[in-house]
């Protein structure tokens, strides 16, 4: 029951006029940049090229976003219970960048960290590293980011295949992630 609630409530957003999914900014399918993060939790440290070989799936987020709340981290939950299987042969790695590029007072990492066990985010969450006098993170420029949610889907190559800011038809791109797994 929970997870049809769940899969309803991403549907339900999906098609909500506020959740517009628009493409990433850069072609696809494209080279991977390696992510700049200052400080992971749930994790040690952890660099892209590290992964090769395995599925990354990347939820770029904020802690207060809407549509992160509403969307992407119910999706990423049932992506990974859908996944556990693959990610315990090491298929496959779910990754979140907490990428701030507002509010940056209130979305510091000591409220972060609250917010991923009032969320139970258990898998690796990186704060994406801040440049000095510019108010977009550096991993948000890397990877032409619109904004929050955006999210990546990275084959075992380390070439990007999906980037979408906002909520999106999740079905295609789970169908997208199976193939990814099997290649």
């Amino acid at each position: 029951m929970r997870h049809l609630i769940l899969t309803l409530s991403i549907i339900l957003f999906t098609f909500s006029s506020a959740a517009q999914a628009r493409p990433s900014q850069l072609p696809v399918p494209r080279v991977a940049p390696e992510w700049s993060v200052s400080e992971w939790i749930n994790s040690s440290a952890l660099q892209l090229s590290d992964l090769k070989g395995k599925v990354v799936v990347i939820d770029f987020f904020q802690l207060w976003c809407p549509g992160c709340n509403a969307f992407s981290i119910p999706l990423m939950h049932k992506w990974e219970q859908d996944f556990a299987t693959e990610a315990s042969q090491g298929k496959i790695q779910f990754v979140s960048i907490h990428t701030v590029f507002e509010g940056f007072d209130y979305q510091n990492p000591a409220k972060l960290k609250q917010f991923l066990r009032r969320k139970r985010i258990h898998h690796p969450v990186g704060v994406d590293r801040a440049i000095p006098g510019d108010r977009i993170p550096q991993t948000m420029r890397l990877f032409r980011t619109s904004g929050t949610p955006e999210m990546a889907i990275i084959d075992k190559k380390g070439i990007i295949r999906f980037q979408e800011f906002g909520g999106f038809n999740f079905q295609p791109v789970e169908r997208l992630i199976r193939r990814l797994i099997l290649e």
